[in-house]
């Protein structure tokens, strides 16, 4: 009698391949033509917001966090929401943004604060909790940094705490809901065969 070993599992190694380097490039392109168009149209609704209660323009700001969720969520690679964050933001300075350099300071606070949460869960959870996790741990870094850049630190304790919790809600909806989604979508299409987040739709 013949015994045939079981095969080994396969092990989700954290080396970039050459698909990671360039979709993770696409998606950073990409998320950046969407931080144009969300400079005009999330900056309007900001303002907006920030008439009617200060703080309450935290609430627009979801959409631009949302290339760490989609870097992480996707690739699934340490540095991976870092990168497609910070590359999102580079476009979008290039491309006019209003804030000129500190449009790139935001995407690598923001990056930062997304890749935390997926090392939080050693890059092995890419559920809905832990996309809307990436989306508030990348608000949660905008705050901090636009204490410095934007003055905030100079504010009311009110409007810090209103402002904080309007961005939290906004990263885990705008940037966590929406980018979980976003991935979903992608992955039935089959493009993302080639990544374990377009696979696990199978499972």
């Amino acid at each position: 009698m013949t015994i045939t070993a079981p095969a080994p599992a396969r092990t989700r190694s954290s080396r970039w391949r050459v698909v990671d380097i360039v979709v993770a490039a696409v998606l950073g392109v990409a998320t950046g033509l969407l931080f144009v168009v969300w400079n005009a149209v999330g900056g309007a609704w900001f303002g907006v917001m920030e008439a009617i209660t200060p703080g309450f323009g935290g609430l627009a700001v979801g959409i631009w966090l949302i290339g760490g969720v989609l870097g992480g969520l996707i690739i699934r690679k340490p540095g991976a929401a870092l990168f497609v964050e910070l590359l999102a933001a580079t476009v979008s300075m290039l491309l006019g943004s209003a804030w000129a350099i500190e449009t790139v300071y935001s995407g690598l606070a923001q990056g930062l604060g997304a890749e935390l949460v997926f090392l939080l869960f050693a890059y092995r959870r890419f559920g809905l909790p832990v996309a809307m996790l990436a989306g508030v741990g990348a608000a949660a870094a905008a705050w901090v940094l636009e204490l410095f850049t934007s003055g905030n630190l100079a504010k009311s304790a009110e409007f810090l705490g209103i402002y904080l919790g309007c961005l939290a809600v906004s990263g885990a909806l705008l940037a966590g809901v929406v980018g979980w989604l976003l991935t979903r979508a992608l992955a039935a299409t089959g493009v993302l065969d080639r990544f374990a987040s377009g696979r696990s739709r199978t499972r």
